[in-house]
């Protein structure tokens, strides 16, 4: 008789864990198809023209206007929290904010660790330096023994690494502006940036004073990916689906072209 009472002591716990774990799962599920009022956006600063401050310290940029106009179709309200890069994928790991808008390119890497939309941006990268710089095309031989100016953990770090990391010095820097203080300098032989933001920090503000060098640069996809994308948790397709389709609108009613032309000069 005990061992009948032992027996189903264990089959009315066995149940009990049953019902537990799924109530659990429901609660999960409804987390996750849960809707949101406010998204709070995770952005690296400065990044002009993609991201950064005016003089009064307001948020402004590519992706601020075309995050706040994403928020204003799917109607609701927007936030903006500074993350510096190398801790931007933890932040929204660790729910510091719910996406991460930020010039992020898409690939397989990110891919395994969050959930990108579809792709809202794509900007070649370039290589810039002095004007009188007698590198005309890089390659191992022109930049062996150079210093090499790239933004940390970046894919353009990940590509001046792997192609010229054993014949050149690699100098990595928190932000752009960082980069662009130590070529003033004379510290920096060449740098490689988004061609965007290459051509905001030391084209148009430098009086001719740098220039291009070789071609822009977007493939591989081993490093260049498929262009800028949204990053969320993997949990929120509901929401990356969300933003996906008000994308889709603001590219068909004609205001992702009005951002583009005010950002980029001509349109996309």
């Amino acid at each position: 008789m005990v061992d009948q009472y032992k027996k189903l002591g264990i089959r009315f716990m066995k149940k009990l864990l049953t019902v537990s774990l799924l109530s659990a799962a429901v609660l999960a599920g409804t987390a996750q198809a849960r809707d949101y009022d406010t998204v709070r956006f995770g952005v690296d600063v400065p990044y002009e023209p993609m991201e950064y401050r005016l003089p009064n310290g307001d948020l402004t940029g590519f992706d601020i206007e075309l995050g706040n106009a994403l928020c204003d179709e799917i109607g609701i309200d927007c936030t903006w929290t500074v993350q510096g890069w190398d801790g931007i994928i933890p932040g929204l790991l660790a729910r510091k904010y719910d996406a991460i808008m930020s010039s992020m390119t898409i690939n397989d890497q990110r891919r395994k660790q969050v959930l990108f939309s579809d792709p809202y941006f794509t900007p070649p990268s370039a290589w810039f330096a002095p004007a009188d710089s007698k590198i005309t095309v890089p390659s191992k031989q022109t930049l062996e023994g150079k210093t090499i100016g790239v933004q940390r953990g970046t894919l353009q770090d990940n590509y001046a690494t792997d192609m010229f990391g054993d014949v050149a010095d690699i100098n990595r820097y928190s932000t752009a502006d960082d980069m662009v203080l130590d070529m003033d300098a004379g510290r920096l032989d060449i740098v490689f940036l988004d061609f965007p933001v290459g051509k905001s920090t030391l084209l148009d503000s430098n009086n001719g004073d740098y220039k291009i060098v070789g071609k822009m640069i977007s493939e591989p996809k081993k490093y260049f990916g498929d262009g800028f994308g949204i990053a969320f948790r993997k949990r929120d397709k509901e929401l990356a689906e969300k933003f996906n389709a008000a994308l889709a609108t603001l590219k068909d009613n004609g205001t992702y072209d009005k951002l583009y032309s005010k950002y980029f000069e001509t349109k996309k």
